[in-house]
């Protein structure tokens, strides 16, 4: 299913807010102390790595969405997720625009920024009843669910090495990575986890990487 037509597609009201207010805090501390000729310069920089950073983040956003709803489970922690991801990435768009893949960069620190955020509370969501924005295909809102449950029942750690591997097609050894693990570890997790969610979706675990 093409990610454009998918349930996993969120509004970009958030993309601009959180730029917004991340433009507010970089203003204040860009012309902080600078001549005004200098002042003015420093303004031009920060507002075309701001239109730069937007026009990133709403590409971004509907994959970003999906990758935390399937962290998450539930939609408004899923956005939640994203705000903060972006956030970070905007803090320090500078550095990430000259990495060699933004766009891989970004779904790392949403796993990261997603354990993080698992381990600062002891959360007890749970599969919400319905997937977010849908309302068609009655098979593939079934088997949504199915995989909602499924990953509900998986340690943090291993939700994000499952859709590190599978959902962004990532090798051991870059999951590894990203997550600061060695690949054994890696590995071995992902060897679990994919044996749990066999034992609740069955067949149906095959068609995941459609989602």
């Amino acid at each position: 299913m093409p990610l454009a037509h998918s349930p996993y597609r969120s509004g970009h009201g958030r993309v601009q807010k959180t730029a917004a207010c991340c433009n507010s805090v970089g203003n204040r501390t860009a012309t902080h102390g600078v001549e005004p000729g200098d002042r003015d310069l420093g303004r031009v920089a920060l507002t075309r790595s701001t239109e730069d950073f937007e026009e990133f983040a709403k590409a971004r956003t509907p994959q970003l969405y999906r990758s935390a709803w399937l962290l998450a489970g539930e939609h408004h922690l899923a956005e939640d997720l994203v705000q903060e991801t972006l956030a970070k990435l905007y803090r320090a768009w500078r550095r990430v625009e000259q990495t060699d893949n933004p766009a891989a960069y970004a779904q790392t620190v949403l796993a990261r920024t997603y354990i993080s955020q698992r381990r600062r509370r002891s959360s007890t969501e749970r599969p919400v009843e319905r997937t977010p924005d849908r309302a068609d295909q009655t098979g593939d809102h079934e088997l949504r669910l199915s995989l909602l449950q499924a990953m509900a029942e998986l340690s943090p750690l291993d939700r994000a090495v499952l859709v590190l591997r599978y959902f962004e097609d990532r090798s051991a050894e870059q999951v590894a990575d990203d997550l600061g693990k060695n690949t054994g570890a890696i590995r071995t997790r992902t060897s679990r986890a994919l044996s749990r969610l066999r034992a609740v979706l069955g067949d149906e675990a095959v068609h995941l990487a459609a989602l």
